[in-house]
């Protein structure tokens, strides 16, 4: 279960037994100040439910700044709550394309269609020209240590095939030196089983440990517990229906990706929207025109796809109005969603996603169906009968096969859709 709001005795009592559980936050788009903040407040609330792994959760890209979003703050705040001496970073996420070693991360670019390339993350065509986080560093330890976490010792990928004992015996070698965190390279999938067992056996003979990193840090940790560690109780959803009524997809995202799955998604209806008026002086009245001629497409039958326009990106990302257009666009899904009952959404954009997600009033969300790699569908949870039960896309401008607002009309076939 993902929450969305402070917890509470009613929604939790709601919850039954989890094998995890989150707080979604927007905290790579604050300031330090209001990193602080709210993390410290999560933190207090995992450490109450004596969670042995408390994992920050990052972009696999590792995107962030010393200014906005910084990785090193988080450590430095929830490192306050967790006694273990190892903070792990893992370097890598495999399954998305993403890779460190010997420290430096790489990163694909393109569709996952034989089309991509990998590159070294301050090579990389998006990510070392991101609008607010750009990466002009690939060394994540140099990386992490110009937002002030200044002792990061690595284990690079060698290590995991001399063994468990050896590389626990690394480990141990490096924490002794006092590290503000300890780094991880991953090439493969087998290199996050062996840092799954490590992180198993490191929480459990010491204090919760603090893990930061892509979902390769809950694919490593949950592989090492094992097919045991999956609730008996916990329904399995591993296939999505095909909508049955029409789909609002919103995409705020910039990134080339996303504009090549805007072009594939033939069975919408698009809908441009033009970011100097969503940010203007007469936001109100843009905002209102174009949730009507939504609100009365979906009414009608038709699929919508609203995106932010792809004409000038580059003035958009130079005039700083990036985190504006994110609450317009948050703004615009939460009147759409007010006007039209609709099952299934779409949003496209990690900041978007974040932003538009808090704006709805729900206070959680729990997992439905994987649609591509990177891409869950959930289920919303909230207490306005409009909004629960909604089947929720959300993905980062980088996730995602060119047919990915297609698959989420389609689903994975014509099974029998099963409410959570």
């Amino acid at each position: 279960m993902l929450l969305l709001a402070p917890l509470d005795a009613m929604h939790l009592g709601k919850l039954g037994p989890l094998d995890a559980i989150g707080v979604a936050g927007a905290a790579r788009t604050m300031s330090p100040d209001q990193q602080r903040a709210e993390l410290a407040h999560v933190g207090q609330a995992f450490a109450k439910f004596g969670v042995r792994v408390m994992h920050y959760k990052v972009c696999s890209t590792f995107d962030s700044a010393p200014g906005t979003g910084s990785i090193g703050v988080a450590i430095r705040t929830l490192r306050d709550y967790c006694a273990n001496p190892l903070v792990a970073v893992i370097g890598g996420q495999p399954s998305l394309r993403r890779y460190c070693v010997f420290g430096d991360l790489y990163a694909a670019a393109g569709a996952d269609d034989g089309e991509s390339s990998i590159y070294r993350i301050d090579r990389h065509p998006t990510m070392s020209r991101h609008p607010v986080t750009p990466m002009s560093e690939a060394d994540l330890r140099v990386h992490l240590q110009r937002q002030g976490v200044d002792n990061v010792q690595s284990i690079d990928w060698r290590c995991y095939a001399a063994g468990d004992a050896a590389l626990q015996t690394e480990l141990q070698r490096r924490l002794a030196l006092r590290p503000d965190a300890v780094l991880f390279d991953v090439l493969d999938d087998s290199h996050l089983y062996a840092i799954g067992r490590l992180l198993t056996h490191q929480a459990r003979s010491a204090a919760p440990l603090l893990a930061v990193g892509a979902s390769s840090v809950a694919q490593a940790y949950a592989s090492a517990l094992g097919p045991s560690a999956a609730s008996e109780a916990a329904p399995q959803r591993e296939r999505l229906a095909r909508a049955r009524s029409p789909v609002f997809a919103l995409a705020g995202s910039l990134s080339p990706l996303t504009e090549v799955q805007i072009r594939a998604a033939h069975s919408y209806r698009h809908i441009e929207l033009d970011p100097p008026q969503m940010t203007g002086e007469s936001a109100h009245g843009y905002l209102t025109a174009q949730v009507a001629v939504i609100a009365d497409a979906l009414r009608n039958g038709s699929n919508v796809l609203a995106f932010t326009s792809r004409r000038e990106p580059g003035a958009i990302e130079s005039s700083g109005a990036l985190p504006q257009l994110a609450h317009a666009c948050a703004a615009l899904l939460r009147q759409v969603l007010d006007a039209v009952k609709l099952q299934r959404v779409g949003i496209a954009g990690g900041d978007t996603s974040s932003i538009a997600v808090r704006a709805l009033g729900a206070w959680g969300l729990s997992y439905l169906a994987p649609l591509s790699a990177g891409v869950s569908v959930c289920r919303v949870h909230a207490d306005s009968p409009q909004l629960d039960g909604i089947e929720l896309m959300l993905k980062g401008g980088q996730m995602g096969e060119t047919d990915l607002f297609e698959k989420l009309l389609e689903g994975h076939g014509d099974n029998e859709h099963t409410d959570l």
